[in-house]
């Protein structure tokens, strides 16, 4: 299930439904990724993609999975039910755990807008299982009542067009106690579609 091969799909049991995903583990893997893609998304996110190959390169596994199945998608309040989808990623961490081949690993956590906050949530819960996260243009305003609770280092990535998303990642760092940082694509807009922003964001993710 985890071999070299280009992708693996895998389905996490949680609660009463099973959430679809891909899972890609390279040769003398160093950690895994467990990506939380943002409202309206799914694992076939073309930007979470692309940041998912760049991590491979660099020897990390990558986990994508839908958040939502495509029936609770259908109705929007689910999408901005942070503390579902935070429940949603500690399931997919803790399958990770069941793994024989990859659950001694590193873990960390990629979160795009709304999935940025369900990590904060998730890591404040998790504890020393998660070893760090990044955030693309996140919404941790959604899970300000955790910042104080989170003790793993964290990287926001911000558009710098991208103004009040800016102001509520700059109000986060300010929020939180642990090893923080922030860093400003200038340029940027919320989904970093000018060209080599993705790239940018891909490699301070590295």
């Amino acid at each position: 299930m985890t071999g070299g091969g280009p992708q693996n799909s895998i389905h996490i049991p949680t609660g009463s439904v099973i959430l679809d995903g891909e899972m890609h583990i390279p040769q003398g893997v160093k950690g895994i990724v467990i990506f939380a893609h943002g409202s309206g998304s799914s694992r076939s996110s073309r930007r979470n993609i692309f940041v998912s190959k760049i991590l491979l390169s660099a020897g990390l596994g990558t986990l994508l999975f839908d958040l939502l199945t495509k029936e609770e998608d259908v109705i929007y309040e689910n999408r901005f039910d942070i503390p579902l989808l935070a429940r949603r990623l500690i399931a997919a961490t803790q399958w990770v755990g069941t793994q024989e081949d990859i659950r001694n690993l590193p873990g960390g956590y990629f979160g795009a807008s709304t999935g940025a906050a369900a990590g904060l949530i998730a890591a404040s819960e998790l504890g020393k299982e998660i070893k760090a996260i990044v955030s693309r243009g996140g919404r941790p305003d959604l899970a300000k009542e955790v910042l104080g609770h989170v003790f793993v280092p964290t990287l926001f990535i911000v558009g710098g067009n991208d103004d009040l998303v800016l102001k509520l990642n700059r109000d986060a760092v300010l929020r939180m106690r642990t090893k923080t940082d922030l860093k400003v694509i200038p340029g940027a807009s919320h989904l970093f579609e000018e060209p080599g922003a993705l790239e940018e964001v891909a490699r301070l993710a590295t």
